[in-house]
């Protein structure tokens, strides 16, 4: 019933808009074609991408990229570890649960202080905050690994890699992926949030504050659909290879 539903709600929509005539709230039909005159009527060869499409969204989505795997990767390898030891545990939630509450967008003036504007400031800032996620709840997926499984790992004299490989990862797999789901979406945040700041010459977020200060409101609802569309693929993706991992899902 999603499609319906999504079909209804944008019916309304342009409906509305056409009654009643505010261009603070543009049709559908005209964000939609305005998107597509900005980024996807380019030649098949480019895979109908434009050249502003390539300057728009591929820097974006870089960075996101960057962000999202080193988060993943630090937040997986340190949550295992802090998860496997009650006393690393105990020593490491305070601190973990603190830098997990501190709004995401509050640290990007100390990571401009440190790393300056630039490509590498918002990696880091989407990195620092992406990563608490993951690694909060791969710690307690590692930590909550059946006790069961543990004693047979023990009485078929696993080695500590095999544990972690046969054992231990499976056992958190749905909690790490609840956690890169999150991770996700702040990452998404994060990437448009830093690239409203000054210094940045491209991507998603320089193109919405320049269409802004145009007052250009068509390409500035064109940005926020894309925005829209862009985290429902990724989260598409996400639980695609979610389901494919864990087998769920799955018709019997």
């Amino acid at each position: 019933m999603r499609w319906p539903v999504l079909t209804v709600a944008v019916g309304a929509w342009e409906l509305a808009a056409r009654a009643h005539g505010s261009i603070f709230f543009p049709p559908p039909s005209r964000i939609v074609h305005r998107a597509y005159d900005l980024w996807f009527s380019g030649p098949v060869s480019h895979l109908f991408l434009t050249g502003a499409a390539v300057d728009t969204i591929g820097p974006s989505l870089g960075r996101m990229a960057a962000g999202f795997v080193l988060a993943a990767v630090a937040g997986i390898a340190l949550g295992v570890a802090i998860g496997r030891s009650r006393r690393a545990y105990a020593l490491c939630d305070p601190v973990l649960q603190f830098a997990r509450a501190v709004p995401p967008p509050a640290l990007v003036p100390v990571f401009v202080v440190v790393l300056d504007f630039g490509t590498q400031m918002q990696i880091a800032s989407i990195l620092f905050s992406a990563v608490w996620p993951v690694l909060v709840n791969t710690a307690e997926g590692a930590r909550n690994t059946d006790p069961l499984r543990e004693e047979v790992a023990a009485v078929l004299r696993l080695t500590p890699p095999e544990r972690l490989w046969y054992v231990i990862l499976p056992s958190a797999l749905p909690r790490v992926f609840a956690g890169l789901r999150l991770s996700l979406s702040l990452a998404l945040i994060l990437m448009v949030f830093s690239e409203l700041l000054p210094g940045t010459e491209n991507g998603i977020g320089f193109t919405l504050t320049d269409a802004q200060s145009r007052s250009d409101l068509l390409t500035v609802w064109a940005v926020l659909v894309l925005l829209g569309a862009l985290g429902y693929l990724l989260n598409s993706a996400l639980l695609a290879v979610e389901r494919r991992l864990l087998g769920t899902g799955r018709k019997p």
